[in-house]
């Protein structure tokens, strides 16, 4: 009898025997807008690994060209002298492949008293230097502190006029709020995300005065009910990948909410069959994003997963799960609803010229 070794669960990497379709898909089917990507700094803890680096912009647009995609939107423009260098480096080159969204001066939310005017001032600032929306990330909520050491809820009213600020300018707020479900449980053997927590315990929001994730998903839709003249893109499916009912109803209830679909194949694709109902009854208000450094492999897992019916790959590149030990499925969308994700929500939501998707 074969001894059995014991084996340390990070070092456990088992590779399918199940027989299965191995689609490449070369290109999309249709014209491509990442409306959700990262251009400007680098991200140590990149979802499909390794750092994640500026490069020359030609050579991006050259991938960009082999990967099928026609536009990507710069969530890294921040504000003053950093959003005027995004802008010259990518929108005055290249006007018809860059989007770049202002982001927030978040140091300002312990020094400033009067918050929600001094951020909306700036974010006037910022559409008239070029910048096409407004980027807002998980530290509202979970990190941000008043001048008091109180954590500023996402439906803090001092914020009110940025957010209606941003309707008034007709600009979309893309906002991330929280983190996968798994990051706010107890870090046990329950956990279904507790190696990536182990290795990255700085993810993990439970305790102190930290609020709950459904508090902050409460929050949220809040703030999207409270301004039905600013539209709102929540990055990550909404924030809530694991509940796409709870999605659906905020998106039933609020036409000025949509989403986007990046760095959440691992949740969508474990749930096909419900994943794939929420796509055709929701298609006119979902937009592709890849939240990864925009290259061939990317993009082509994505539109694997949109675009066929394969069974049981893996959400990632490279060896290892970045998160949770799964494996995918693809959601064979039909063409009307692919049109839409790929680019036509992102042309109607971002004010983009349709011409340049047709031709």
């Amino acid at each position: 009898m074969t001894a059995i070794p014991n084996l340390d669960l990070r070092d456990f990497a088992p590779r399918p025997a199940l027989t299965r379709n191995e689609t490449v898909v070369e290109q999309p089917r249709f014209p491509v807008v990442d409306a959700h990507n990262h251009l400007g700094y680098l991200v140590p803890n990149a979802p499909f690994g390794g750092a994640w680096p500026t490069r020359p912009v030609a050579e991006l647009v050259a991938e960009l060209d082999r990967s099928g995609v026609r536009a990507v939107v710069d969530l890294d423009g921040g504000f003053g002298e950093t959003l005027r260098h995004e802008l010259a480096r990518y929108v005055e080159a290249y006007p018809e492949r860059f989007v770049v969204f202002a982001g927030l001066d978040y140091a300002a939310f312990e020094r400033e008293r009067n918050i929600g005017a001094y951020l909306a001032n700036q974010l006037r600032e910022g559409v008239a230097a070029g910048a096409r929306g407004l980027k807002v990330w998980k530290l509202l909520g979970l990190r941000l502190r008043d001048q008091g050491g109180k954590l500023y809820a996402v439906n803090d009213a001092r914020l009110d006029e940025l957010w209606a600020t941003a309707g008034e300018l007709g600009v979309p707020v893309l906002i991330h709020v929280g983190d996968p479900v798994a990051f706010f449980q107890p870090l046990d053997r329950f956990n279904e995300r507790y190696e990536a927590l182990q290795a990255h315990p700085d993810w993990h929001f439970l305790g102190g005065d930290l609020p709950s994730f459904h508090t902050l998903m409460e929050q949220l839709a809040d703030v999207v009910m409270r301004h039905p003249r600013t539209n709102f893109i929540g990055a990550h499916v909404g924030c809530y990948a694991e509940n796409l009912g709870w999605v659906g109803q905020i998106m039933e209830r609020c036409p000025n909410f949509f989403i986007d679909i990046s760095a959440r194949l691992a949740e969508l694709g474990r749930q096909p069959y419900t994943a794939r109902d929420f796509f055709m009854r929701h298609a006119d208000r979902i937009l592709f994003g890849a939240d990864a450094p925009p290259s061939q492999a990317v993009y082509r897992l994505h539109y694997r997963f949109l675009e066929t019916r394969d069974e049981y790959f893996p959400y990632w590149l490279g060896e290892r799960p970045p998160q949770g030990r799964w494996m995918i499925y693809g959601l064979d969308l039909p063409d009307a609803v692919l049109r839409q994700v790929y680019y036509e929500n992102a042309v109607r939501v971002l004010g983009l010229n349709q011409a340049v998707f047709t031709r």
